[in-house]
């Protein structure tokens, strides 16, 4: 049967499924916990980043780029614009650095998603490759990095229809990247019912210049997105599923599932120490009050490591958790030097020693 079919039958059905069923779903697949503040030292709240930091990637040489202004249909927004910051590890002050845009880009409409950095291997240029939703539609922005000046030039807007509803990017080239689409549909309303239903339709795509193509799919929500330092091995973050999955990358770009590493949580975006191969991943403690927000009882926030991802016993460990009291909605965790920031959907970020 189709997924349209499927969808049909599910709305015929739907008195039925806002029952008993529904709710045992939702306790399966959405996650409903409460955990004690496990807090960190030395932990600081990052200047001027007051409207969420949905994504964070640090390139090997300590500086971060952060991501903020996401609007997400259900979760709590402001009116101001999307915009992109550098924040330098390596500098005591720990100071966010707004980058300048460029006058021909639409800044107004600017709903920053996921974001990927890559280094050109031959001339040291840095692209940042933007997850962009004007109007809450889904495209790439592609920017060149100027640090003398702390700007980026765009280079390019990619749309294409298997890129729908893009979440996050990892970027393997100047123009090339694997994309994660969290919605089989586009239309907003069979989106919500998507979710209701919990469906494992959302897929991740492969794109070039030269071809683009789905290359693993059967995801719960596909979201956060990376690749092991070697770049043999890909990482998906599964969040209804409450695990990350791990790929290898063939030489046609396919993709070929290796293994499942079980969470826990609904754990969001992927980040990877270039050192240790470790993941970093910002997860969502309790989802009901993520998506039902109520600022006298928020969505807390929940940090967690995975060592040895590849080895027959993956260490699974929870770093950091808080109640929603300091930190709302964790999304990303990064490590460099010895500190880890961490951003969230729609609140604050940190910055915390780790030792």
């Amino acid at each position: 049967m189709g997924k349209v079919a499927i969808i049909s039958v599910a709305i015929a059905a739907l008195s039925v499924l806002l029952g008993e069923r529904v709710l045992n779903i939702s306790k399966r697949h959405l996650v409903f916990r409460e955990v004690p503040n496990k807090h960190l030292p030395n932990c600081i709240t990052l200047k001027n980043i007051e409207h969420g930091s949905e994504d964070i990637t640090i390139l090997g040489n300590g500086l971060a780029f952060i991501s903020t202004g996401l609007k997400f249909p259900g979760l709590p927004t402001s009116d101001v614009p999307g915009r992109i910051y550098t924040l330098d590890l390596k500098d005591p002050h720990l100071k966010p650095v707004e980058l300048h845009m460029p006058r021909n880009f639409d800044l107004e409409s600017f709903n920053p998603h996921g974001i990927s950095v890559y280094t050109d291997p031959s001339d040291d240029t840095v692209y940042l490759f933007v997850v962009n939703h004007p109007q809450f539609k889904s495209q790439i922005e592609i920017f060149k990095y100027v640090k003398d000046g702390a700007s980026l030039v765009h280079l390019k807007t990619i749309k294409h229809e298997l890129l729908h509803s893009v979440n996050d990017i990892v970027a393997v080239g100047a123009e090339s990247f694997y994309a994660t689409n969290d919605h089989y549909f586009s239309n907003k309303h069979l989106k919500t019912l998507e979710i209701l239903l919990l469906m494992p339709w959302t897929n991740v795509v492969y794109y070039s210049p030269n071809e683009v193509k789905v290359v693993s799919e059967g995801y719960h929500f596909a979201n956060g997105i990376n690749m092991s330092p070697d770049q043999r091995y890909i990482y998906v973050a599964n969040i209804f599923n409450h695990s990350v999955n791990v790929l290898e990358k063939k030489e046609d770009n396919t993709l070929t599932p290796v293994k499942s590493v079980a969470l826990g949580s609904l754990c969001d975006n992927i980040e990877v120490d270039p050192k240790t191969g470790d993941l970093w991943m910002g997860c969502h403690i309790n989802a009901k009050k993520l998506f039902l927000f109520d600022p006298k009882d928020p969505p807390g926030s929940e940090v967690i490591r995975i060592q040895n991802i590849l080895s027959d016993q993956p260490v699974v460990t929870q770093v950091y958790t808080d109640d929603g009291g300091v930190l709302m909605g964790s999304s990303v965790a990064a490590v460099y030097g010895g500190k880890l920031l961490i951003g969230t959907v729609f609140h604050k970020a940190l910055c915390c020693d780790l030792k």
